[in-house]
């Protein structure tokens, strides 16, 4: 799949709305593409190939306001909240995280058309990413290429690798517990396999060097500090 200024990504986990919005869009000339999770949503919506985002809050293994907020990390595509929450404070606080509109449900399906092409409108009909390196100490990634280098290097990793250290590295200063990892990259519920993680874990301090991922006793595993590459 190519960039397409028509392509629309829906990030809901309610199959009677995201269907709903799915066929209204479809038949107003939009290419859509639904994913019920956060997680998924994240990591469609920084590919930089859809021309706008409806991203629902209340979803599994990521939030919405999470989303939000790491997405703009690396994209400015216009997002637009369907949430059912209308507090006023709400709206003020995603707008606050980089939200381009948001629409209280229920909502009408006109207006949100009219709010789409608006923002596609005026974000000039293409997905503008921000630079997509991520680099901590000898370690840089693409996230864009899904590529890694150590010490200047390309370094391969496996898929769940790659996906473990982009999580990490984008929360670089919080502590994950084994069962943040496992819901997060796997997307299934925690059954208490440590081997999993711990071998995952030990590949990556393998390939990347440096011992770049701690163990913080009692707690999960945290990006190491800066200070003590």
């Amino acid at each position: 799949m190519e960039y397409s200024e028509n392509a629309l990504l829906i990030i809901e986990d309610d199959k009677e709305i995201s269907a709903m919005l799915s066929e209204f869009l479809s038949q107003n000339g939009f290419i859509t593409y639904v994913t019920a999770n956060g997680l998924d949503g994240l990591r469609r919506a920084q590919s930089g190939l859809y021309c706008c985002v409806l991203l629902d809050l209340m979803l599994p293994y990521k939030n919405g306001d999470v989303v939000l907020k790491e997405l703009r990390a690396v994209s400015d595509v216009p997002v637009i909240i369907l949430s059912a929450k209308g507090l006023t404070q709400n709206k003020i606080e995603l707008l606050g995280l980089g939200a381009d509109d948001y629409m209280t449900k229920p909502f009408d399906l006109d207006e949100l058309l009219a709010r789409i092409l608006a923002n596609i409108k005026r974000f000039g009909h293409v997905a503008k990413l921000k630079d997509t390196t991520l680099s901590y100490g000898h370690i840089a990634v693409d996230t864009a290429a899904k590529t890694v280098t150590a010490y200047g290097k390309k370094v391969n990793l496996t898929a769940k690798e790659y996906s473990i250290l982009e999580l990490m590295l984008l929360n670089r200063r919080k502590v994950f517990s084994k069962k943040n990892l496992f819901e997060s990259i796997w997307g299934q519920q925690y059954s208490y396999d440590n081997d999993t993680i711990n071998t995952h874990i030990s590949n990556l301090r393998k390939k990347l060097g440096g011992d770049v991922i701690e163990t913080v006793w009692g707690m999960g595993y945290k990006m190491k500090t800066l200070e003590k590459l």
